[in-house]
């Protein structure tokens, strides 16, 4: 695996509904019945504090924020949880498995909503000190099925991003799948219409692949 100075550090990312949360949750169980030391969270999220931005961000109406205010509040979640849970657990050599990271913010704030790319990476820059992930999995599929999903979930308040027009979440797809590709050396991706099942074992085989330590 990694060395144990820098962990593993494994993202998740895709559009709304796009199973992402429960793909994270299914390997972070395999993991933890591998007896690996690994830590599960969310962004917006995983802290105290990161949680409560999390709500500001994620519940209300689409307009309550504009883009820069919306990209800061991010950033600001990120650099707690950063500093916080993400990088004393990658210091300590365990495996650190997020649902959502930088990406997500090129995408939605960056190219989606023309917030400033450099911006966005001279803050992230200065957060992790050029820390990225070492395995993406993107989980595409349609936002149409994605948004239904969502949605349709009992007790899903969060849906801040849902209530917005489907044009913006085919610019989330594809800003996704572009980004993707720029970055292939760490990405996966992924068809999300497959089974959970049938994800969760390529994810699997992926990881086993690429950091055959991982099983032993």
């Amino acid at each position: 695996m990694q060395n144990r100075r820098h962990g593993l550090f494994i993202t998740f990312e895709g559009g709304e509904g796009c199973g992402k949360s429960l793909q994270a949750r299914m390997l972070f169980d395999w993991l933890v019945s591998l007896n690996k030391e690994v830590v599960l969270t969310r962004e917006p999220g995983g802290t105290e504090l990161s949680e409560e931005i999390r709500k500001w961000l994620l519940v209300g109406n689409i307009n309550s924020w504009d883009q820069t205010t919306e990209s800061l509040l991010f950033l600001a979640a990120r650099s707690d949880h950063w500093f916080k849970k993400i990088l004393p657990t990658l210091t300590d050599g365990s495996i650190v498995v997020c649902d959502r990271f930088q990406d997500s913010s090129v995408v939605y704030q960056g190219v989606c909503k023309g917030v400033s790319l450099d911006m966005l990476d001279k803050i992230y820059l200065e957060i992790t000190g050029d820390r990225y992930p070492d395995r993406t999995y993107l989980l595409d599929m349609p936002p149409e099925v994605g948004i239904q999903r969502s949605i349709s979930r009992s007790g899903n308040s969060e849906t801040r991003f849902e209530k917005m027009d489907i044009s913006f979440h085919e610019k989330v797809r594809k800003a996704f799948l572009e980004l993707a590709d720029q970055h292939s050396e760490r990405y996966l991706v992924i068809d999300g219409n497959l089974s959970f099942a049938e994800i969760h074992e390529k994810i699997k085989k992926d990881l086993m692949q690429r950091f055959p330590d991982i099983s032993l």
